[in-house]
């Protein structure tokens, strides 16, 4: 079990999610969810903003139940949360969110390159899914090298980047 804070460039730190997280990456979860937020009838928008934090929260754990849950901190405070599944001999990020705030500073590609770094360590590729319509992130995937791995579902494409010793190796 983790029981320190990781240190990351730039005053980030990864730290093992708790309980007492559970209210913030609820939050943190309506704030990736604009489709519903945007609904003219707030109690109804968030009746379903929960619903899908409590079906996404059951569909990863049931679907990765290795993996590690971490906070995303800046100073002391709070800013997202990261979702790691090693399981399968790569890195598999299930989940990378940011509170809106932090989004387009330049802290999601640094915890990306941090774990670039350690799967060139570990010797394998990083995977994630992300969904088509978000351009800020493919932009971001694509200048860290994420290369297509073609379409996961309706919604999404998978995207890996592979250690330039594996990718050298396997041409």
């Amino acid at each position: 079990m983790l029981t320190r804070s990781i240190d990351l460039p730039g005053g980030l730190t990864l730290r093992a999610a708790r309980t007492s997280d559970t209210t913030f990456l609820g939050e943190l979860y309506a704030s990736t969810r604009a489709d519903l937020c945007s609904l003219a009838d707030p109690d109804l928008s968030h009746t379903l903003i929960e619903l899908q934090f409590r079906a996404q929260t059951e569909s990863y754990g049931r679907d990765y139940p290795d993996a590690l849950h971490f906070i995303v901190g800046l100073h002391q405070d709070r800013i997202g949360r990261l979702i790691l599944d090693f399981s399968a001999g790569r890195v598999h990020v299930v989940d990378i969110s940011l509170i809106p705030a932090a989004r387009g500073r330049g802290h999601g590609a640094a915890v990306l390159r941090a774990l670039q770094r350690t799967a060139e360590r570990i010797g394998a590729p990083v995977m994630l899914a992300v969904d088509r319509g978000n351009g800020a992130a493919r932009d971001l995937y694509a200048r860290l090298g994420f290369c297509s791995e073609g379409a996961r579902g309706d919604f999404h494409e998978t995207l890996v980047w592979w250690p330039p010793a594996l990718a050298e190796a396997s041409a």
